[in-house]
């Protein structure tokens, strides 16, 4: 007897939107969202900062034409309060927004420079089982001569929170080699309660930032304390890199471009195709062209000038090089 595909449980998903670049990347993600997974049915949410003592200017989305444009997309607009990062670590907004969205109701998580490339619908999710990007370099830790190595900074943070380190290991890589040790990009995340989730990750990167172990005395957290605390989130509730089957998410379901120089240099000719496609239509290019690098890299060719520079099949391993040979072009905008 055949096999019954399983029911993927209705879910929302959030992203970051303030004023700058990152309300025109929203509207870039919600215009995909709606392009390519038609099917998805959960709430859109952009959760955005309000002014406070933690910010210098007023972070809210005030542009008439794009407030309109995404709630036109089905987005609705998420007001959160900054109580511990605000404009001193904006990465933090990822893990203070998640105590603003409907508890109880599973969520996903992505960065706002994520363009959504398949239906989602389709994307075999067990939320009760968290996990997270694993399109991500050893970004972190740097190990500092006659410093603690890899083994040593990673199991003080799991001994810090009662965690077991040794299940969270990839025996497949040798002693020391950074991808044995549990590590994500948090360019997207879920799991079943944002709540539960959120709190968790607020508790541990508190810790982390304000009393860290004596082993991550030489160690830069800025920008990396999300990164570096979710990992030690995602085994705590139970997930872990294999909790999502790859090829999804950072696959044929969503492209994690991050700016758009990287994603004409090194994104395929689909992913291309589906940003001209949702940036084409009028009432979308004359909201996204008030922004200078969106103007120049999507509308007026700079892009495909960047995407000449690479050979999709034999790009530089390391992202850096990728930059550097932008830079040099003079084609770098963010």
């Amino acid at each position: 007897m055949a096999q019954q595909p399983q029911e993927i449980q209705p879910f929302n998903i959030a992203v970051i939107g303030q004023a700058g670049r990152l309300q025109y990347e929203a509207l870039l993600f919600a215009a995909s969202l709606r392009h390519a997974s038609p099917g998805f049915n959960g709430r859109l949410f952009v959760a955005t900062p309000q002014p406070g003592p933690l910010w210098d200017r007023d972070p809210t989305i005030r542009d008439d034409a794009t407030l309109s444009l995404l709630s036109e997309l089905g987005a609705e607009i998420l007001p959160f309060e900054s109580r511990h990062f605000g404009q001193a670590y904006p990465y933090g907004n990822k893990i203070e927004a998640l105590l603003a969205l409907p508890e109880g109701e599973p969520f996903v998580f992505f960065d706002t420079d994520t363009l959504i490339t398949g239906e989602l619908s389709d994307v075999p999710f067990d939320f009760s089982r968290p996990s997270a990007s694993r399109r991500v370099e050893g970004t972190w830790p740097k190990l500092e001569l006659y410093g603690p190595g890899y083994t040593e900074i990673w199991k003080s943070l799991y001994d810090r929170f009662g965690l077991d380190f040794d299940s969270s290991l990839d025996l497949s890589h040798p002693d020391e080699h950074w991808r044995r040790y549990l590590y994500f990009n948090a360019g997207f995340f879920y799991y079943r309660c944002p709540h539960e989730f959120g709190q968790r990750f607020l508790d541990y990167a508190l810790e982390i930032r304000d009393a860290p172990p004596p082993e991550l005395q030489l160690q830069e957290m800025d920008p990396w304390l999300d990164q570096v605390a979710l990992p030690l989130v995602i085994h705590s509730l139970g997930g872990g890199r294999d909790a999502l089957e790859a090829g999804w998410l950072d696959g044929h379901s969503s492209c994690h471009y991050r700016l758009l120089p990287l994603l004409y240099a090194r994104e395929d000719d689909r992913t291309v195709e589906l940003l001209d496609a949702i940036t084409r239509p009028n009432r979308i290019k004359k909201v996204l062209k008030q922004y200078d690098p969106f103007k120049r890299m999507i509308y007026q060719g700079r892009g495909e000038k960047v995407r000449a520079l690479f050979d999709r099949s034999d790009l530089p391993r390391r992202e850096q090089v990728i930059r550097n040979r932008i830079k040099r072009n003079g084609f770098w905008m963010r």
